[in-house]
């Protein structure tokens, strides 16, 4: 397996893609990649087609897969707001890769993931356009028939109004819908999603519920469980609740206890006089959950640490590349300063080929389940055999 990556900042595009070719040649070993990933800031948008297809009929890749970005990332560099453009490249040989098409309105998504090969057995790449596609439609539908399929990806953030952003699929341009490529055979991909979260205070059982709206925490208002769970609290956390208080619940119940990584977080969005509070999430009574905490240092400190549970050497697999679909409230504006996510990868999994973009909501599987998270950095690594 190999996989090489490249950026260009360049305002240009056609300075942007020869920049890509270079240092991409720079590198060569003959052989067309397998699957060619573009990312992309709003600057390129309008040629990011012809792009796409410059690879196929130059014969440097069998697939191409690919989005715009309100922030692009490549290497040890992610650039928020200004042109860029990065490519990565996986060559693998034997990698089984089908390209998938969804188009908007969600009609024929159960067609289309039944015509999936080897579903239980894939991980699938996609990305989405926010405006056109029903995103939470899709992740329900293969969580439910298609068990041990893996989506990672996100949804496309370029453009702020629906038509503008682009997504890439083997030389097509599509401003709707969204794209996958679904990959399997002798390949190790392995999924590593940072909610940024910590959580606090007492796991609890929800016992009444609405919608998204928890009533009762065990038998209690909601409110009065959180306020005794504040009480407890050492005073960095309280500042941290002050900031803004997030909830988790637990993905498999099965656990005989729960601990960082086990929960979907969502945010709590509001409160009433009842006592109840509202969350960002659906919710239902017999679940459990823990209130959770987030910032800058929590961000850095899980995904460190959700990094490091990827093995490395001793017949697991050594990281070769990575792609990694991050929030577009994470960057300079969580952390205060650019590069934090492609700098961690690299300290944590080594100088490998990164690439990738903020996203509006990014995707990846929890306790085997797949979601859509918000501030969250959902990372897919490629390994290769230990030597």
């Amino acid at each position: 397996m190999k996989c090489v990556s490249a950026l260009s900042t360049a305002r240009s595009a056609s300075t942007a893609f020869h920049q890509i070719l270079e240092r991409l040649e720079a590198d060569p070993d003959g052989t067309p990649a397998d699957l060619t990933v573009i990312f992309s800031s709003r600057h390129h948008a309008s040629v990011l087609g012809k792009l796409s297809q410059a690879f196929l009929e130059q014969g440097r890749t069998r697939h191409v897969l690919g989005c715009t970005g309100e922030g692009v990332a490549g290497d040890d560099q992610e650039v928020e707001g200004k042109p860029a453009l990065a490519v990565w490249s996986l060559t693998s040989p034997g990698v089984e890769i089908q390209a998938v098409r969804f188009d908007p309105g969600g009609g024929s998504l159960r067609h289309s993931l039944d015509a999936l090969e080897n579903p239980s057995e894939s991980t699938l790449i996609l990305l989405a356009d926010p405006f056109s596609f029903g995103i939470n439609d899709l992740l329900k539908l293969a969580n439910e028939h298609h068990p041990g399929l893996r989506i990672v990806g996100g949804m496309a953030s370029g453009g702020a109004e629906p038509g503008a952003n682009r997504l890439l699929l083997d030389g097509e341009a599509y401003t709707d819908g969204a794209v996958a490529m679904r990959l399997s055979g002798p390949i190790a991909i392995r999924t590593v999603v940072s909610q940024g979260c910590r959580p606090i205070g007492r796991t609890m059982l929800v016992t009444k519920a609405e919608q998204n709206v928890i009533r009762e925490l065990g038998r209690r208002p909601a409110l009065e469980s959180l306020r005794e769970v504040f009480l407890t609290l050492p005073q960095e956390d309280v500042e941290k609740v002050q900031e803004g208080l997030h909830i988790g619940r637990v993905i498999n119940e099965y656990q005989e206890s729960f601990h960082r990584g086990d929960f979907l977080v969502s945010n709590v969005v509001g409160a009433d006089e009842s006592g109840s509070m509202q969350i960002s999430d659906l919710i239902r009574v017999g679940q459990t959950v823990q209130f959770h905490v987030r910032d800058a240092e929590t961000a850095d400190e899980d995904l460190r640490e959700s990094l490091a549970r990827v093995p490395r050497g001793g017949g697991a697999g050594v990281p070769a590349g990575a792609l990694l679909f991050t929030c577009n409230g994470r960057g300079s504006r969580l952390f205060g300063a650019p590069n934090h996510d492609v700098t961690v990868i690299r300290e944590i999994l080594g100088p490998i080929p990164v690439a990738g973009f903020f996203a509006m909501g990014e995707l990846g599987p929890v306790g085997g389940q797949n979601f859509i998270h918000g501030y969250t950095a959902s990372v897919a690594v490629f390994e290769r055999p230990e030597a």
